[in-house]
């Protein structure tokens, strides 16, 4: 296994729909390691999601996982999953901020569908369909949206709220948190 380089905002291959994978290769060892390698740069970037295109390969490809660290934070399963596709469950949408491994350091609130249900083939090549929300649900289409070219900032509505994180930390967060404290 191997770390990746992760290609950053202004690379085109960011920009570009990834093709998609013949399920007779989704077992082939050239994309078995290619799925361990974007598990193992995940988790050295402390990233919760991958999309191949992160890491320069124009592949319908995506990995996501959090194991359960934090108690305030949902776990999310480790996922594979080729040739992803979501609908939304219901025209609710929710904000939430969104960062990028490709986009390092800047954070910004997303509106996203609040539940979806999820559709594609598993590191096996296997059918898989699912249901996901909340936070599970917002990392799918975040890592989805990579694979049309499509990155969070093309989904923001209000700029406002675009931030470094240093200050996405001290003016956001912690304005939240006293706000939860006061309530």
């Amino acid at each position: 296994m191997a770390i990746l380089k992760v290609s950053r905002m202004g690379h085109p291959v960011l920009r570009q729909r990834a093709r998609d994978i013949p399920p007779e290769e989704i077992t082939s060892p050239p994309l078995q390691r290619l799925v361990a390698d974007m598990v193992e740069t995940m988790v050295d970037y402390e990233g919760i999601g991958l999309a191949a295109p992160q890491v320069y390969q124009p592949l319908r490809l995506i990995v996501l996982g959090m194991p359960d660290v934090d108690p305030e934070e949902e776990a999310i399963p480790l996922t594979v999953l080729f040739n992803p596709e979501f609908t939304a469950m219901s025209d609710e949408r929710v904000d939430g901020w969104e960062g990028c491994l490709s986009i390092p350091e800047i954070r910004g609130v997303v509106p996203r569908s609040a539940a979806v249900d999820v559709n594609g083939l598993n590191g096996e090549g296997q059918q898989v369909e699912f249901a996901a929300e909340g936070f599970f649900a917002r990392v799918l289409q975040h890592e989805m949206d990579h694979l049309d070219g499509v990155l969070f900032l093309d989904r923001m509505e209000d700029f406002e709220t675009l931030a470094y994180f240093e200050e996405y930390q001290r003016y956001w967060i912690e304005e939240e948190e006293e706000e939860e404290e006061e309530e």
